[in-house]
């Protein structure tokens, strides 16, 4: 049995447990328990605080885990990286009051800036050439400037509305994050081959995320301009149709061409677009 270590709340929580169930695995989670077992797969799944992930796979008590990049770098174990998995996207910035005056990142020159990720702020300040006090604090970050004790914040920013909802304004992004997979250092044969197979499953999932499956009708003299629009995964499915001189057209499109591609297609001759969602796709 491999073990995985999770958030025990939050998005990125809600974020791995989703992907995991895409991946077959089926379990039973709930807010009171600590761990769990799948029932159809050899995995335990730990619910910790994202702070200890690294530091307890890093150490073994748990095999791989899944944590925001930005609390991986902050620990220093970037090494631990197995795969970037692409949800749980935020920004690490910095952000003042919003009626203080502020050019660029020099206006913090010698001010006191509260954080719960110094080591990050540290190396982007000295990247810039700025001198400032930071003040190491854990939760409730936003509120710093409004009881004195900075004169700014760096935090994590998804939407930005908690820093609105405490009069304070974005002004520089530190360092960009997403959810990542790590994985100990020195797994068994039996523990890596486990791995492989979440990480082919997780591949997958990711894959058909990112595509669409579209089919499409159009008149043969039209396939020579469609078909080069339409790579697939080698290149498109062709299937004549009943009616002679027409043929239907099976291809995979990736999400973020997918709009230029679609209009690509109505302007060379196709019709009957039909988009469906990918549910897994192995390459």
């Amino acid at each position: 049995m491999i073990r995985l270590a999770i958030q025990k709340s939050g998005r990125l929580s809600d974020d791995s447990l989703k992907l995991i169930r895409e991946c077959g695995i089926s379990f039973i989670s709930a807010s009171s328990k600590l761990k769990t077992e799948a029932t159809n797969f050899p995995l335990e799944i730990l619910f910790l605080r994202d702070d200890d992930i690294p530091g307890y796979v890093a150490d073994g008590v748990a095999d791989i885990g899944i944590v925001g990049q930005n609390v991986l770098v902050e620990e220093g174990l970037q090494e631990l990286s197995v795969k970037a998995l692409g949800f749980s996207k935020c920004r690490l910035s910095l952000a003042v009051s919003k009626g203080d005056t502020y050019t660029d990142v020099t206006s913090l020159q010698g001010k006191n800036i509260a954080t719960s990720y110094p080591n990050l702020l540290q190396e982007f300040l000295t990247s810039k050439g700025v001198q400032a006090d930071i003040h190491t604090i854990s939760g409730s970050v936003e509120i710093a400037p409004s009881i004195g004790l900075a004169d700014a914040v760096c935090d994590i920013v998804s939407s930005g509305s908690t820093l609105i909802s405490n009069g304070l304004r974005e002004v520089e992004t530190v360092f960009k994050s997403e959810a990542v997979l790590i994985a100990n250092k020195n797994l068994d044969a039996e523990k890596n081959r486990l791995l492989q197979q979440l990480l082919f499953r997780m591949e997958a999932v990711q894959k058909a995320q990112k595509s669409k499956y579209v089919v499409l009708n159009a008149p043969n003299s039209a396939i020579p301009q469609i078909k080069p629009l339409l790579p697939g995964i080698k290149s498109p499915t062709i299937i004549p149709l009943a009616e002679e001189g027409w043929s239907s057209l099976h291809s995979v499109v990736n999400e973020d061409d997918f709009w230029d591609i679609i209009q690509k297609l109505k302007e060379a001759g196709a019709e009957g677009i039909l988009v469906v969602p990918i549910e897994k796709m192995i390459g």
